[in-house]
């Protein structure tokens, strides 16, 4: 059974940084790819950051400069690390998995920047 576990959020002034982590009860290879989304309230989830199987990763323009997607095969954990965090990026983010055709989420951790 594939489990992602999000740790790593909590409350930053803005301008701040924060790194999240995502562990996976897998390998991160046997997924497509994996990445991290975010929800902010009364809005849609959206994407932040995703990595393929081969290491291509591609970003909105929203956050892109600012975040960066890794990822450690031995520790089979995605980290996403996020700079010059503004009030607009705070929601709560979700770790993502694709594989066989399935998406698989983590429980979300909330991260909240202050102005």
């Amino acid at each position: 059974q594939v489990q992602l576990v999000e740790s790593g959020g909590g409350l930053v002034q803005a301008g701040g940084s924060l790194r999240l982590s995502c562990r996976a009860s897998l390998s991160i290879f046997s997924f497509n790819a994996m990445g991290w989304y975010r929800q902010a309230p009364g809005k849609q989830r959206e994407l932040v950051a995703r990595i393929s199987s081969g290491g291509s990763t591609n970003y909105p323009d929203s956050v892109k400069g600012r975040f960066t997607l890794s990822r450690d095969k031995s520790k089979n954990t995605v980290y996403l690390q996020m700079n010059s965090l503004k009030p607009e990026d705070t929601a709560v983010y979700y770790c993502n998995a694709e594989r066989g055709g399935y998406d698989y989420w983590g429980q979300g951790t909330q991260v909240t920047v202050s102005s």
